[in-house]
């Protein structure tokens, strides 16, 4: 049985956003222009979790398919595209497993929000590297986000600010230990009748940065690696660059 790490944060998950669904006007153009160059019309979000992102790529006339490892974020994700009113399929399963269980081709994989980080070390990134590798279609392409950059690796803030709304707060206090992170989460609900706290920890054992991208995407089969640092294409700067999105593709 897989312990679900998120079993205790799931149902508040979605405060990340404020509104869920809805996405910035530069995100939803950058994965527009990147699936009309790239002729996609079917996505596996491998790492789905509550569904935000799903809305977005069905959105664009995609095919769907979300899986991702934790019960309780599909539970969410389920609930939340109910809501919405739309229906795709929606499967539990390790990113490192996605070629024993799909055989059909995917025109576009996505793993996005540092979900890759769950890795133990390279090995196993190379193996969720390939999975995904071999469930795209050729010059399929692979989209990885992450906040966590070289920049951010180098100053290592301690504490990060997330969300701060009227009646509610999110912040990120970081321990940095080796090559990996503790996030513990602490949300604050400062509403007028009661205030709350609530904690929830994830690891992080093994934060890749660019340039370990650059090496275990070739060495998992991918060609023609493009990093951005922000949603409109501009290059990622490893000295001034607040976002890592790693863009990919499978050539034969």
């Amino acid at each position: 049985m897989v312990n679900d790490e998120y079993i205790d944060f799931a149902d508040r998950y979605d405060l990340f956003y404020k509104e869920f669904g809805k996405h910035d006007a530069k995100v939803r153009n950058f994965y527009k222009k990147l699936f009309n160059e790239n002729q996609v019309k079917s996505v596996l979000d491998c790492a789905c979790g509550t569904g935000h992102d799903l809305i977005l790529f069905e959105s664009l006339g995609c095919k769907v398919v979300g899986s991702d490892i934790s019960e309780s974020m599909l539970a969410r994700a389920k609930q939340n595209l109910i809501e919405y009113g739309l229906s795709m399929p929606l499967v539990q399963l390790d990113y490192r497993e996605l070629h024993q269980n799909f055989y059909k081709k995917f025109d576009a994989v996505v793993c996005l929000s540092s979900s890759i980080f769950h890795m133990q070390d390279d090995i196993e990134v190379k193996k969720a590297l390939s999975s995904m590798h071999q469930v795209l279609r050729k010059n399929g392409i692979l989209i990885l986000t992450q906040g966590t950059t070289d920049k951010q690796w180098k100053e290592k803030p301690r504490f990060i600010l997330a969300v701060n709304e009227k009646d509610f707060s999110r912040l990120f206090v970081i321990d940095y230990i080796k090559k990996g992170a503790i996030y513990n989460v602490i949300d604050i609900f400062h509403r007028e009748s009661k205030s709350e706290l609530k904690v929830w920890s994830v690891n992080y054992p093994n934060i890749l940065l660019k340039d370990d991208y650059k090496r275990l995407l070739k060495e998992s089969g991918f060609k023609k690696i493009n990093f951005y640092g922000d949603y409109n294409f501009e290059k990622c700067n490893k000295k001034k660059s607040n976002l890592l999105i790693t863009v990919t593709k499978r050539i034969n």
